[in-house]
């Protein structure tokens, strides 16, 4: 009977995980939505401006959604980069499916929650070519606290962008209900 209280007892007491500890849920939900920075930024006459950072993503089923990340970086310089990205493991992983520039790597661009934040990560910067010069998709961080609905859905799947996109999966290899074309 001891033991029982004593079990009883040590089940009563409030978790102390951290949250690196939990799991992040493996659902595209977790996912969607829009994140964003406001940020000031510069270039190299001194001036001084205002800048967002901002990714949007939109889920299409369980296993895959529309990304889109648009960068701003010191003077001027910018990374923009749209696709369908599909979860793998804890991360929502985009693979471009164009052929890259000659001695340029394929395009393989993953977005991962970790320690309350939205990470960009592209490898060895294989997604170099979608970015200005002082630009880099790799090492984006913007916190999970920024993450809001994207109330401009209608708009967004009206863009060219987002078109593009769900054209280019339609075809991809990464897309597991895309047909051979002949």
């Amino acid at each position: 009977m001891r033991h029982v209280v004593l079990l009883l007892a040590v089940l009563a007491l409030p978790s102390v995980a951290s949250a690196a500890d939990i799991a992040v849920p493996k659902t595209m939900s977790a996912f969607a939505g829009r994140y964003g920075a406001h940020f000031k930024n510069g270039d190299v006459t001194g001036d001084v401006y205002w800048s967002d950072d901002v990714v949007e993503i939109v889920p299409l089923n369980d296993m895959a959604a529309y990304v889109r990340a648009d960068l701003q970086f010191f003077n001027g310089h910018q990374c923009s980069i749209s696709g369908v990205g599909r979860l793998e493991g804890e991360a929502l992983v985009y693979h471009d499916t164009s052929t890259p520039l000659p001695d340029q790597p394929v395009c393989v661009l993953r977005f991962e929650r970790k320690d309350g934040q939205l990470v960009l990560d592209d490898g060895a910067r294989s997604c170099g070519t979608y970015c200005g010069a002082r630009g880099a998709l790799g090492g984006t961080k913007l916190s999970l606290s920024s993450q809001r609905p994207i109330h401009y859905l209608p708009r967004l799947r009206a863009s060219p962008e987002y078109r593009s996109a769900l054209k280019a999966w339609s075809g991809s290899p990464y897309n597991p209900e895309a047909r051979p074309t002949p």
